[in-house]
């Protein structure tokens, strides 16, 4: 079928009169935008769909989004046979989200499912909680995270709070293939929707200072600027923070208020410094000790810290993980492990994480890209205690009472870090150099390539191949010692040609190490239109005074790396 067929299918029943106008005004004015809309169908993928808005079978609408809807309807009528079905749903700020969200809750309770919809947005890791807080089968969170101002998305929990994964996400998916477009029931039953949201968010509240508070001395004296950038953690890190005792919390009043168009950012990303300048601006005005910021459904966090010259820096997503990742180790084996615990973090993310597991002799599990795996690992481990763990996209979880990464604990958690060590005469950013000193200095950059469009999924394509079929010998003068290849499951031995099996499972993920442990990881973006390297490296730190010479080693280094790959 051309895509000119595609695009007269939705010049009839059953897409509504507006969705008609605008396909037709693709169809006459608008070629480009209309191939792009209909070149394929926005697929759900192993977690959700994340889509520019618009019609069309390649973007985020109330058909596309129904079709999945009355899948996964189909499928849990299948599954909990004669038994009460509930889902939740929650939304976050982005332009559509509250009335795609009324007209997912509309078709799940066309199938005689009950909802539970949250009465305005809400956070992604308080719709995690919810999921297992209201006993309900599933959860479904509007969200693009932190896309870009013309993205909406989807996502999909399973009944233990976290996204869908093996075997269930392939079923589900099975049944939305199955889905026409003429089979979605849009006729609600409103006795079947439900709004939550005070006994909800107290709960959630709660237990998120339960798990990220350890009663931190200092609180009076420790300051903290906070954005939301214009998203939804304005709902909750203010609360957790106050109820855990912090009063010296200053917003960005500019980014307080939700807004889709992110109106004072590039991009809503904490991964950005450009996203975190007004924040900075302000704890320079205040004084500050702790900057931190979240995306707009609030499960990522970027955290800026005063240096030794009491300058604010920045930290990276891998760094941040590693100070909290430590301090949960300290504090956890003052009290004694009892030897069932682990951490958790990614094949992409900083391989220092294996040197905490090793020095605390705590279990680190290692799973593929996404916070979903994390999610099943404590699924898959009930015999274990999950201590926290992340990756290094500035996620991170604190405990197992939300199943995907938690921007609303993790801040209380890195506040308590802060406010405790600046009592005892340290701070955040000692703790980390100390770190850098007791396992060596690790150093990452990541390189992200935007591509969009058809075109654009054709260049990622090759430039996947490619990576693959021509590694070089050598990085950064370094042998290469290893080339280990996630959609066959095969690690290469180069010296000897030994396949050893990596068990997990198939992923398009190529990397790269040396002998000397430096590693170039190369993955497409499973949401964005984007090809990702991802650039590890270390190096010994002898004394504290050597911080900023090594890094800069590491940072040439690095440009050597990128320059070598062609990955500017």
């Amino acid at each position: 079928m051309t895509i000119l067929e595609k695009a007269k299918q939705w010049l009839i029943e059953p897409f509504d009169d507006e969705t008609k106008a605008s396909v037709a005004h693709l169809i006459e004015k608008d070629k480009a935008t209309l191939e792009d809309s209909f070149y394929t169908n926005l697929e759900f993928g192993t977690g959700g769909m994340r889509g520019v808005l618009g019609p069309g079978t390649n973007r985020i609408n109330k058909y596309t989004l129904g079709r999945s809807t009355q899948g996964l309807a189909n499928y849990l009528n299948a599954t909990y046979k004669n038994q009460p079905i509930s889902v939740v749903i929650a939304y976050d700020c982005r332009h559509q989200s509250d009335t795609l969200a009324q007209v997912v809750a509309e078709v799940l309770s066309a199938n005689e499912i009950r909802v539970f919809l949250f009465s305005a947005l809400r956070t992604t890791p308080e719709l995690s909680f919810a999921v297992r807080h209201l006993n309900a089968q599933a959860g479904i969170v509007l969200t693009a995270s932190h896309n870009p101002p013309e993205y909406n998305g989807y996502k999909v929990y399973s009944s233990d709070g976290g996204q869908i994964v093996p075997p269930e996400d392939a079923e589900i998916i099975s049944s939305i293939e199955k889905v026409s477009y003429t089979d979605i029931r849009f006729e609600p039953k409103e006795s079947l929707i439900k709004l939550i949201d005070k006994d909800v968010d107290e709960a959630f509240f709660k237990e998120s200072v339960a798990t990220g508070g350890f009663g931190a001395a200092g609180k009076d004296q420790f300051s903290i600027v906070f954005t939301p950038l214009h998203g939804t953690a304005i709902t909750a890190v203010p609360a957790v923070l106050e109820k855990a005792g912090y009063k010296n919390v200053h917003i960005v009043a500019e980014q307080a208020e939700p807004n889709g168009d992110f109106p004072t950012v590039k991009s809503p990303n904490p991964e950005e410094t450009e996203a975190l300048t007004l924040a900075m601006k302000l704890a320079e005005s205040v004084g500050a000790d702790m900057v931190i910021g979240t995306d707009p459904d609030s499960d990522r966090l970027g955290i800026a810290v005063r240096n030794n010259n009491g300058e604010l820096e920045l930290l990276n997503g891998n760094q941040t993980m590693i100070v909290m990742t430590e301090y949960l180790l300290r504090t956890g084996a003052k009290k004694g492990f009892k030897g069932n615990e682990f951490i958790a973090s990614t094949i992409v993310s900083t391989p220092m994480m294996r040197k905490l597991s090793e020095a605390y002799n705590v279990e680190l599990k290692v799973s593929l890209t996404g916070f979903k795996w994390i999610g099943k690992m404590i699924k898959d481990h009930t015999d274990q205690t999950f201590i926290g763990g992340g990756e290094e996209s500035y996620g991170y979880l604190v405990g197992d009472f939300v199943r995907d990464k938690d921007a609303v604990t993790s801040s209380l958690l890195a506040a308590e870090i802060g406010s405790q060590l600046k009592s005892e005469g340290s701070s955040f950013y000692d703790l980390l150099t100390d770190c850098y000193l007791k396992y060596g200095f690790y150093k990452e950059r990541l390189i992200s390539m935007t591509k969009k469009g058809k075109q654009g999924a054709e260049e990622i394509r090759q430039m996947m191949v490619d990576f693959q079929a021509y590694p070089p010998k050598e990085i950064a003068g370094e042998s290469l010692a290893f080339i280990e290849n996630y959609a066959n499951g095969i690690l290469t031995v180069l010296a000897t040609g030994e396949k050893r099996p990596i068990n997990l499972p198939s992923s398009n993920v190529i990397i790269y190490e040396t002998a000397n442990g430096t590693r170039v990881a190369a993955r497409p973006s499973g949401t964005e239109p984007k090809i990702k390297f991802y650039i590890s490296t270390s190096a010994p730190l002898k004394n504290a005074n050597q911080r900023a010479e090594v890094n800069q080693f590491l940072e040439r280094k690095i440009d050597q790396i990128i320059d070598q790959l062609s990955l500017r």
